[in-house]
């Protein structure tokens, strides 16, 4: 199972029933990358108090959650890869387009997922806003800087990590 952090015993099965649909989806129609990013959102839905998955039909959940993941992401974007579109979305997870996007739309939210901890690898890589910071009044971009500077930013949070190494997925 994907990394979800650590998720209240009660909301367990809840949760497996969510990765179930997510996983499969992902990993057959985006990538392993997705999945993980989708049990993030899931691990957090679990630890909301109280949770929001013990309402409502799990699939549904399920399919928020992927369209959220994706539209943080751009994934309709044909330029981007993996692609796809809200119908092609909801075909895979056999839930119509409009309660898609309303449970999407709850996810993001839940979760407010305005953060860059949602976003894959080489988006983040690409994404050259996040990247700059101001030192003594200079706009640097933080990737050019020495590892042990990247560090002290990412563990103030200016910088979602330290660029160029291995990403820990143990912290979402």
């Amino acid at each position: 199972m994907a990394n979800t952090g650590k998720v209240p015993s009660a909301m367990q099965v809840h949760v497996a029933e969510v990765l179930a649909v997510t996983d499969a989806v992902c990993h057959e129609h985006l990538d392993a990358e997705y999945a993980d990013l989708c049990a993030l959102v899931v691990g957090k839905l679990a630890r909301k108090r109280p949770s929001p998955l013990v309402r409502g039909d799990l699939r549904i959940w399920a399919a928020g959650v992927v369209q959220a993941v994706g539209q943080v992401n751009f994934l309709s974007d044909r330029s981007q890869t993996p692609h796809a579109t809200a119908d092609e979305l909801s075909a895979w997870l056999g839930v119509a387009k409009s309660t898609m996007a309303a449970k999407a739309k709850t996810v993001r939210t839940l979760v407010n997922m305005d953060d860059a901890q949602y976003m894959p690898r080489e988006l983040l890589d690409s994404y050259s806003a996040l990247w700059f910071v101001q030192i003594n009044g200079f706009v640097v971009d933080s990737r050019s800087l020495p590892v042990e500077s990247q560090e002290l930013l990412a563990q103030r949070g200016l910088i979602p990590y330290v660029y160029g190494e291995p990403r820990c997925t143990t912290t979402r």
